[in-house]
């Protein structure tokens, strides 16, 4: 497969929307991210920074899931993916009128994929698309090499997200059970929420688990049959 196959190829995760990005921590941020993309003339390029676990992804998805709605083309990926096609794996992606990159940080250092970024910006801009690109960190506490590809992050606009705290996570498990189909009790989801993984990812790979054992078994979610499935 080629890296264009590759880039156009992916689908967009249909769970990973404005309306169910959940939890209050960075609501605000996910209203702000949305005002952007509605706005007639496009911020050149907005960077999406925080750790690991605070809703990264969920954003860059939904930014082309809205896209898409307005009829504009938008094309989401991971930097990780594209990393062993090299920086061709960026020619073209211009032509979109949304580009998504999720975890650009991990181009910090190599200097040929800085400056291909770098170079797909500026062609970004010269058409009057908008590119949204996700960093574990702001711009400018990032290893990068290359000062004017730094400079260009910071021209456009920064959206800093803070760490879930526990109503958050409380609020976005049972959500997310809602969004399934699947009747979770107060009681349960906080039981859950005790002993799960603090990350975000774990906690909701475990309601996947919870939710086709629940399924297979024609069971309702309760304590006992949650400890019996986990184990605890």
């Amino acid at each position: 497969m080629s890296a264009s196959q590759l880039v156009l190829g992916v689908k967009l995760r249909d769970d990973a929307r404005f309306d169910n990005f959940h939890g209050d921590r960075n609501a605000a941020a996910a209203a702000r991210l949305r005002d952007v993309c509605e706005r007639s003339a496009p911020v050149p390029v907005v960077a999406v920074c925080g750790d690991a676990d605070t809703g990264k992804s969920h954003l860059l998805q939904a930014v082309c899931h809205h896209a898409e709605q307005r009829g504009q083309s938008a094309v989401c990926v991971s930097v990780t993916e594209l990393l062993p096609f090299g920086p061709e794996a960026l020619t073209g992606l211009e032509n979109q009128s949304v580009i998504c990159l999720d975890d650009l940080d991990l181009i910090a250092g190599l200097e040929n994929w800085e400056e291909a970024v770098f170079h797909l910006y500026n062609r970004v801009n010269d058409r009057g698309s908008m590119m949204v690109v996700s960093l574990s960190e702001v711009p400018g506490e990032l290893p990068f090499l290359l000062p004017d590809l730094v400079s260009r992050l910071r021209h456009g606009l920064t959206i800093q997200l803070g760490i879930y705290r526990d109503d958050d996570r409380l609020r976005i498990l049972m959500a997310r059970a809602e969004q399934r189909g699947l009747v979770l009790g107060d009681d349960v989801a906080v039981y859950i929420l005790r002993r799960a993984p603090r990350k975000l990812a774990d906690l909701l790979a475990i309601l996947d688990r919870l939710d086709e054992n629940s399924l297979r078994a024609q069971r309702r979610l309760t304590i006992p049959f949650v400890k019996s499935v986990m184990g605890w």
